[in-house]
């Protein structure tokens, strides 16, 4: 059996072993000096008081120890070479007792400190065995020099003095064998508790640094909902601190989830269970979730936990919906082309004749009234299928270096002078001092302006307060957030809000926020809507500022047949030039 060693376990047994050889010359070494000194009674040593039987036992030490050097260049086998040493000591040691009086011999102490060494070394076991060989070759020695089976070089005493000195060292000797093996345990016990501890804390630091690694948001819930552990991408996704949300409850954080946990829990299967919730941010920002549950088993299969992970879908979601949303983009501009031919070529047509027909009419009489109600309501017609060409092919803008700063103060000029501005609305506008530059398209950016603030003045209904604010978020990106007080908007109202002819809160078409989601878009920008009902909208809009839009050009798109307004007025003229024609 391979003995255990208990010295700290970065030593190899190479190093153990030359402790020991090392150790055990320089133990024989001062051992052979002190008896000189002791044996001359005073510090000036003479040459008749050398002890020469130690210096016989220092001098087989000093061959052993080449020898074990020797050895251990020859053999890696390093515990029978530890074993083989003890052995020899053993031998040694009762030779010096021999030479040095037997029974009587001042040096029978070095049998304890050999088995207290042989503790450090070996195991319990092989503690035991070494003081069991001590006793034994002891006994062996003392029973030899009284029955002068081999020559005493001492003074013997009696035959119960023998007996006596013999039982009572041969009690001490297994006394301490078996205390140093205890001992021996107990090293063996803190070791392996150390080890254990080590072992544990390495294994912590590693989940530790796995859970912090993944890409995906982890909790661990224990079986009442309590949550254990919250890694960095939880953090980041739900905008929540680890360590508030330690102990908190997870139906805190993600609401009333208990149908799908028990769902998990009732699998006989180590099943991931995919769900997808709405989140709000506390920022307020709804963002999509995506997350599974899975049960924690323990080492016996009891199930002790579950964990939680998940994943922001809200950049996917927002793809597909871009992608779905393209899809109708491209089925709209088929037919755009056609849209304006066969309505308004016709619609152009009707209101030259109404017109014609209104000079003939008197002024204030029921068909002139009927004649004016025709000719808003085709002017209306006309603007739905302006704001729809726009929508369907909006044109590719003339970006060019833009003040912001400067195209919202317009903004807000126009607004306060805007019939939809009553006295009870205050305006405000928080902006940077220095002027915010950017590439864009200026009409385009004071269309996206003035359509939000339209919005927002309208869901005021007369009475509240709407806010522009412009900051600068790094040198090329700014945020223009937009905040109202108004009446607000439903969830399911601002999921369709840039759906073409969506509901509108201003009784317009629906058109106007579309556009607004093109043209940012087309700035390669994103826009967030957060909005409560009866309590007011927030939109943010963030914009790069060195964005450059590549490719396409006005060579390359559909071609608009021409001005919405100039193809009425030329219908007019043309029916004009008719009418004259015929009288």
């Amino acid at each position: 059996m391979e003995e255990r060693s208990f010295l700290p376990k970065h030593l190899s047994l190479a190093q153990k072993l030359q402790t020991i050889i090392v150790g055990r010359l320089m133990v024989v070494f001062l051992l052979l000096v002190s008896s000189w000194v002791w044996h001359s009674g005073q510090l000036r040593l003479s040459y008749e008081n050398f002890p020469r039987d130690l210096f016989i036992v220092f001098v087989i030490a000093v061959g052993l120890t080449i020898v074990y050097f020797f050895l251990t260049r020859l053999s890696t086998n390093y515990a029978w070479q530890i074993r083989i040493q003890f052995l020899l000591d053993i031998l040694l040691t009762t030779w010096l007792v021999w030479r040095t009086g037997d029974v009587t011999s001042p040096y029978i102490t070095l049998y304890i400190v050999l088995i207290s060494v042989a503790s450090v070394f070996l195991s319990g076991r092989g503690t035991i065995l070494v003081s069991v060989l001590c006793v034994a070759l002891f006994s062996a020695l003392s029973i030899a020099t009284s029955f002068s089976l081999i020559e005493s070089l001492g003074v013997l005493p009696d035959s119960s003095k023998i007996a006596q000195i013999v039982g009572f060292h041969s009690v001490a000797f297994l006394v301490v064998g078996l205390l140093s093996a205890r001992l021996a345990g107990r090293y063996a016990q803190n070791e392996k508790l150390r080890e254990t501890t080590k072992t544990l804390a390495n294994l912590r630091v590693l989940h530790e640094r796995i859970v912090e690694s993944v890409r995906s948001g982890l909790i661990t819930i224990d079986l009442e909902g309590t949550i254990y552990t919250f890694n960095k991408t939880a953090e980041e996704i739900t905008g929540r601190n680890a360590g508030e949300m330690r102990g908190s409850s997870i139906f805190e954080l993600l609401g009333d989830i208990r149908g799908q946990i028990a769902e998990a829990m009732e699998s006989e299967e180590d099943s991931n269970f995919r769900h997808e919730i709405g989140f709000t941010t506390p920022d307020g920002f709804v963002v999509q979730l995506g997350y599974g549950i899975s049960p924690l088993f323990s080492e016996d299969g009891e199930k002790t936990g579950l964990i939680v992970t998940f994943q922001d879908l809200t950049d996917i979601r927002s793809m597909e919906e871009s992608v779905r949303r393209k899809d109708r983009l491209a089925a709209v501009g088929r037919v755009a082309a056609g849209l304006a031919h066969e309505i308004r070529n016709p619609l152009g047509a009707m209101r030259g004749a109404i017109q014609i027909l209104e000079s003939k009419t008197e002024k204030n009489s029921d068909q002139a009234n009927l004649m004016d109600i025709i000719l808003r309501e085709s002017d209306r017609l006309n603007e739905i299928i302006t704001n729809f060409l726009k929508y369907a092919r909006p044109r590719i803008g003339n970006f060019a270096e833009v003040d912001v700063k400067e195209a919202i103060t317009d903004t807000i000029t126009l607004l306060r002078h805007s019939p939809d501005v009553k006295e009870d609305i205050e305006l405000t506008a928080e902006m940077p001092k220095d002027n915010v530059l950017m590439n864009a398209d200026v009409s385009q950016l004071k269309q996206i302006f003035w359509n939000l603030a339209r919005n927002s003045m309208q869901a005021l209904e007369g009475k509240g307060r709407f806010s522009i604010r412009l900051s600068q978020l790094n040198t090329n990106r700014i945020r223009i957030e937009f905040s109202d007080n108004g009446c607000g908007m439903p969830p399911e109202q601002v999921e369709q809000l840039f759906e073409p002819f969506s509901k509108s809160t201003t009784g317009g078409t629906g058109l106007g926020l579309s556009i607004v989601y093109q043209i940012v878009r087309d700035h390669n920008g994103t826009i967030n809507i957060t909005s409560k009902e009866y309590a007011g909208t927030k939109i943010t809009i963030e914009l790069p500022t060195d964005y450059v839009r590549a490719g396409g050009t006005d060579e390359n798109r559909p071609v608009e047949a021409e001005d919405p307004d100039l193809v009425l007025k030329n219908y007019v003229t043309v029916n004009e030039e008719q009418n004259k024609i015929s009288s």
